[in-house]
């Protein structure tokens, strides 16, 4: 989570987001999936963020697509708050203005529609129209007892990291890419709702360190060590 001052152009977000990527050291050629509100200022076609990530990405990885989502859940939000302010008497046109807002705001998964059933049913699918890279692996997996039985017995994530990298580089490389999308949007969300709820009016004091700081406590996985954190606490206090 950075924070943006002042201006927030197409330019000044990918300078952010390009400055927090080489801090890190993340490889831009294995970026996957970037999720936005849809502002123009992050979609525009010729300055905006998600052009400039793309072509960075190309830059570096020639082969590598980036996927872009509109976010559902922000989508919704707005479809909602638009929708109570509309006329009852526009009842008719409201409804086909929902209408093409829901097909709208899933297009952006039509685009990868087949890589998901792909991935998520791959012992029926026909390897003659999947991509070439993936035919053969196709094969291999539907002709394998082992790997049937384990997509029947295992969840979807661990049957994908129990296949050979040898055997299938690409169908994990796929699979990858996809089961990530659903994951980074959840935890977005997650984080700035947690943002939003502790950022409030009565605490102005907060810092920009400090919001990284509870973010980081509120999204972790990690469980603290209170005992040994305790005992830590209680020999600093006996030294003085």
């Amino acid at each position: 989570m950075e924070s943006l001052k002042g201006k927030t152009r197409g330019e000044d977000l990918y300078e952010q987001v390009s400055a927090v990527i080489e801090r890190r050291n993340l490889p831009w050629s294995k970026l996957a999936n970037v999720t936005t509100d849809g502002s123009p200022n992050l979609t525009g076609k010729n300055v905006g963020l998600l052009k400039r990530i793309q072509d960075k990405v190309k830059e570096e990885n020639p082969a590598q697509n980036v996927v872009f989502l509109h976010c559902i859940i922000h989508q919704e939000s707005l479809s909602t708050q638009k929708e109570a302010t509309r006329n009852t008497k526009k009842y008719c046109k409201s409804l086909d203005d929902l209408q093409r807002e829901f097909y709208r705001r899933f297009s952006d998964f039509e685009k990868i529609d087949k890589s998901l059933q792909l991935v998520s049913c791959p012992l029926s699918q026909d390897p003659d129209t999947a991509p070439q890279e993936l035919q053969l692996e196709l094969i291999n997996l539907q002709s394998d007892p082992a790997s049937k039985e384990n997509f029947k017995s295992l969840k979807l994530t661990d049957f994908y990291a129990s296949l050979n990298k040898a055997t299938f580089p690409n169908l994990r490389r796929l699979a990858q890419e996809m089961i990530v999308l659903f994951g980074s949007t959840y935890v977005c969300e997650q984080t700035f709702s947690v943002m939003n709820i502790n950022k409030a009016r009565h605490r102005s004091k907060l810092t920009d360190q400090h919001l990284r700081s509870i973010l980081r406590i509120a999204t972790t996985k990690l469980a603290p060590d209170f005992d040994a954190l305790a005992k830590k606490g209680d020999q600093q206090h006996c030294s003085h």
